[in-house]
């Protein structure tokens, strides 16, 4: 999917909670209904079948409930995209990144093949199951982890046994740590975790851009790999560093000498301690110039505004291939800033495509991150300093981002409101549907509806935050000693009257933003009746 991912560590975080958000985007020219569910250990399967790629994977015994953003119609599998399990561990999949050819030649996507011809025949050759995919991650790994790490190990191993027939980035969090990890080619993988202070802009092209071997591949602090990785790299002559005198010039070189060059390490096979995955396993041509680079630039453009962006002199442009992975904000990091850095479609620049500071093209030059092909979006908040029975809040959107807005929803729950229980059929009756509405007609006259959207965005965000203390409070009054049936209970009450809430501001914002957009439709006629 093409999407965009925002990750926060809990230093960098307005309340020290942990955050992982991403915009779930579908192709140009479609979009998917989603909805929220909770599954319960009995409803998880215990024989998953991919749809896609006819994959079949037992799965463990012991599952956890788990909550889940999946498609609607389940005719192209389950897409469960996000949630947060009763550990309290976190997860976003998938944001699609980019590799290359030398690492796709050296390691195969594991794509599914159809048969070929009929059984029994001359010629016939069995269909060949592909590997894991989007379509799967979240229903076989989130309901099996009670940590971060664990997170990160389970996806590993499922990626090193079955493969995947795409390059994806994964989330992964817990009340103490944020992971990201990225695959490389059909059965390969780096991860590293997010430092404390800092937070991620990824759009979707490969991001990492730090690799301590020796930690990836020892004690695991703070970076994680395959285990063959070295040998993957140096046998397949992925890495493009000059020689060590060349590279000591360089900041790479300088940050690879400053940890010990290769050499030191026999398992580095004349790696560098510190390597760069970029070049090594991703792309940056042209397209990542117009798709991706400039949702980078633009994200850290909301999150560090001091620095240059703009002209020919600027440290870094909409096509800079050099954006930092992680970087520390210049202030702590709120649920409205995630709102307004995944809704954004360069407001203040030339790129606006609602803007008047440039031109028609300019406004069309850039993939926007707020856009029509949103399904949803899912910031999963999980709080260390509050107690585990309501530690963690999934901050649910639906449809356009420019447009919607976040619902809290506690993850402790057994089941949602049904304003988030979404159907095939178009009405207002649901948030993903009354979201679509609202975008199409709001986008039709944006210069006159947007103050009344903006101003429902800021009320909406407020009742949610409100609702959350509420709630906080309600279930710390239960005492320590309350059961998980009286919590759940508390947090499904909280829930409902949060959904209740926002769709009373919803129902009223579409009333005003379908008069604005009829009174000024192109067939209207400004003379009335003598």
């Amino acid at each position: 999917m093409a999407c965009t991912t925002l990750l926060v560590g809990k230093g960098a975080t307005y309340d020290g909670s942990t955050m992982i958000a991403r915009n779930e985007d579908d192709g140009d020219g479609s979009f998917c209904a989603k909805k929220m569910v909770v599954v319960e250990p009995a409803d998880q399967p215990r024989t998953y079948r991919c749809v896609i790629s006819h994959l079949t994977i037992d799965l463990p015994e012991n599952p956890l409930r788990y909550t889940a953003m999946p498609n609607v119609d389940p005719v192209e599998g389950v897409w469960a995209e996000a949630g947060v399990n009763s550990a309290n561990v976190g997860m976003s999949a998938t944001e699609t990144i980019t590799t290359n050819s030398r690492v796709l030649g050296a390691d195969p996507l594991v794509a599914y093949r159809p048969a070929v011809g009929t059984e029994g025949e001359p010629g016939y050759e069995p269909e060949r199951v592909g590997g894991i995919g989007e379509e799967d991650i979240v229903t076989v790994c989130l309901p099996y982890v009670t940590s971060a790490r664990q997170g990160v190990e389970r996806l590993g191993a499922l990626h090193e046994k079955y493969g995947t027939y795409e390059s994806n980035g994964i989330a992964v969090s817990d009340p103490d740590e944020v992971w990201y990890f990225e695959t490389v080619g059909g059965h390969h993988w780096i991860a590293r975790r997010v430092p404390d202070d800092a937070y991620v802009s990824q759009p979707n092209q490969l991001g990492i851009d730090r690799l301590d071997l020796v930690d990836a591949l020892g004690e695991g602090k703070d970076y994680r790999c395959s285990a063959d990785l070295v040998d993957f790299i140096v046998d397949n002559h992925l890495y493009l560093g000059m020689p060590k005198e060349s590279v000591a010039k360089t900041v790479l070189g300088a940050a690879a000498a400053a940890v010990g060059a290769g050499g030191a390490d026999e398992r580095l096979r004349g790696l560098p301690r510190v390597i760069d995955p970029r070049p090594v396993f991703g792309s940056h041509d042209y397209a990542d110039h117009v798709y991706n680079t400039p949702r980078a630039w633009y994200m850290q453009r909301c999150l560090n505004p001091s620095d240059s962006y703009d002209g020919p002199d600027a440290t870094y442009r909409p096509d800079s291939d050099d954006l930092p992975w992680c970087r520390v904000p210049e202030r702590k990091v709120t649920v409205e800033d995630v709102k307004t850095v995944l809704s954004s479609h360069y407001q203040d620049t030339v790129y606006d495509p609602y803007g008047t500071l440039g031109t028609k093209e300019q406004g069309k030059l850039y993939r926007p991150i707020g856009i029509n092909r949103n399904n949803e979006t899912s910031l999963i908040q999980i709080r260390p300093s509050v107690a585990a029975s309501h530690r963690s809040v999934q901050w649910v959107s639906m449809g356009d981002m420019t447009y919607s807005t976040f619902i809290p929803m506690f993850t402790n729950v057994g089941a949602v409101p049904d304003y988030l229980a979404v159907t095939p059929r178009v009405t207002t009756e649901t948030f993903y549907w009354e979201m679509r509405v609202l975008a199409a007609l709001a986008d039709a006259q944006f210069g006159s509806n947007w103050n009344t959207v903006a101003a429902y965005q800021e009320a909406t965000l407020g009742q949610g935050h409100a609702q959350v203390a509420a709630a906080d409070k309600a279930v710390d009054a239960l005492g320590d000693g309350a059961d998980e049936a009286a919590v759940r209970a508390e947090l499904e009450k909280a829930n409902q009257a949060t959904c209740d809430l926002i769709q009373k501001a919803t129902d009223e914002v579409l009333g005003k933003v379908l008069f604005t957009t009829s009174v000024n439709m192109r067939d209207r006629f400004n003379m009335n009746d003598r």
